[in-house]
């Protein structure tokens, strides 16, 4: 999988999946509501609040406020841990997969349109 983009192009790629993201009746997520998802659907569980803070090294309530937002949209649960009824668990939800399945297929079809736009 070598992929061989110039910064330029990589900003540019990413424009167009976020323009496409947006026309989209989507919810729109935040750098930090993105990165959190993402987080919790490409690493292995479990996990928790304090977890993700130490991963993206931001704080606890910054993680707390996303996942507040994140819970709201559908794309995240929290479940008490059965064997720790103190800790909750983050988990994923069929909404948030299908979420990330689409962006996922968004940046495909952007990477798609750049390439062709870079050989015509």
């Amino acid at each position: 999988m070598g992929v061989d983009l110039k910064a330029v192009q990589a900003l540019d790629l990413w424009r167009g999946a976020i323009v496409e993201s947006v026309r989209r009746e989507a919810p729109d997520l935040s750098a930090r509501q993105m990165a959190l998802l993402l987080t919790v659907y490409l690493s292995a569980p479990p996990h928790t609040v304090r977890g993700l803070a130490v991963a993206l090294n931001v704080s606890k309530p910054a993680v707390t406020r996303a996942l507040d937002r994140l819970s709201e949209y559908g794309l995240i649960r929290r479940k008490v841990d059965d064997a720790d009824r103190r800790s909750v668990l983050i988990q994923r939800t069929v909404k948030g997969s299908v979420f990330l399945r689409e962006f996922g297929d968004i940046i495909v079809a952007a990477a798609a349109k750049a390439d062709g736009a870079n050989q015509g």
